[in-house]
């Protein structure tokens, strides 16, 4: 995406969704998702294509993926570039917590329309970061996600737009944070559709300056899960040729439950941000009281959120968490790894 904005192709995605069914659940509160689509979309029709089909296809995946987790008991959601989704709203359940990672220029965009639209965002902790540049498993660990306690990574309509090499970094990344029974649901570009229908597309978003740099075939996008400690699961063929993926935290090999290998980041206290200028504006109704917005971390990695449960260590050293408490967690996970 272009510096300093958000980005257009997931404000597309936005609009896209309110004209489809969703996958229903006893919980969460559809109205806050759709409020904030509405927003975004701000009247846009999408137009009727391939595009649009597939769209309405990952999504469902993506949905099912969501709710089947949280049903088996998973406590943990982890959304990669996420956008303007609001699964985080839609399906909301007291005990399960949230981590959204995006690049800031589309979450700060994103967090303003969530406090004017005075949205419940208490459960989610909002995480800015750069794909290409940032430490992602160390930035999830500063801002709470419990490393031995199964998680379920979303990585949709992202790694097309990134390189092989970050794609391979991230998530690896995402799997040294979770344990065996963490879940991955990925989509990425499969190299099956005509050259011309390819091109189209390339050109299309490449003008919106978010151009496609990974495509892969199916094979390779199995190496690539596998090189970064993830199972692929059996998918149907058509699955597979839409690249809509589901995988599973591997098992570590005897060398890798030897080695402490948890990142470590440096560590900023999350203090109250400036309020979200203006009043609330008139806005589709939503259930249930308005809420303060979301507070505002000011130091680079840290979460954006409501606060967090535990006070800052001003002790800790420059290089992240005290080696000790790094090797405990690290010693936590490999053992719960072994045991499963």
């Amino acid at each position: 995406m272009r510096e300093g904005t958000a980005s257009r192709t997931a404000r597309g995605v936005a609009a896209r969704r309110l004209e489809y069914a969703r996958v229903e659940a006893a919980y969460g509160d559809p109205g806050a998702d759709d409020a904030l689509a509405r927003d975004v979309a701000d009247g846009l029709t999408p137009e009727r294509s391939r595009m649009h089909e597939y769209i309405r296809a990952r999504t469902a995946f993506f949905d099912r993926a969501v709710v089947n987790a949280i049903d088996r008991g998973i406590t943990q959601v982890v959304v990669g570039g996420a956008g303007y989704d609001g699964r985080a709203l839609r399906y909301a359940k007291p005990g399960v917590r949230w981590f959204e990672v995006d690049h800031p220029a589309t979450q700060a965009d994103k967090l303003e329309r969530l406090t004017r639209l005075r949205l419940d965002v208490a459960h989610i902790r909002f995480i800015p970061a750069d794909f290409t540049a940032d430490p992602v498993a160390a930035r999830l660990l500063d801002a709470g996600l419990d490393p031995v306690s199964p998680a379920l990574f979303l990585f949709e309509g992202v790694a097309m737009y990134l390189d092989g090499s970050v794609n391979a970094r991230v998530l690896a990344e995402f799997r040294q944070v979770t344990v065996v029974g963490g879940q991955l649901a990925i989509s990425v570009s499969i190299g099956t559709v005509t050259s011309a229908t390819r091109a189209q597309f390339q050109e299309r978003v490449a003008a919106l300056g978010e151009p496609v740099r990974t495509v892969l075939s199916i094979d390779a996008a199995t190496d690539l899960l596998h090189a970064a400690g993830w199972e692929l699961r059996q998918a149907s063929d058509r699955q597979r040729s839409a690249g809509l993926l589901l995988a599973g935290a591997a098992a570590p090999s005897t060398e890798e439950r030897a080695r402490p290998d948890l990142p470590s980041s440096p560590s900023w206290p999350a203090v109250p941000g400036p309020a979200v200028p203006g009043p609330a504006v008139p806005g589709p109704s939503v259930p249930g009281p308005a809420v303060p917005g979301p507070v505002v971390a000011t130091g680079p990695g840290t979460a954006v959120d409501a606060p967090r449960p535990d006070p800052p260590d001003h002790d800790r050293p420059a290089g992240g968490p005290p080696a000790a408490v790094r090797a405990a967690v690290a010693g936590a996970r490999r053992v719960h790894d072994r045991v499963r």
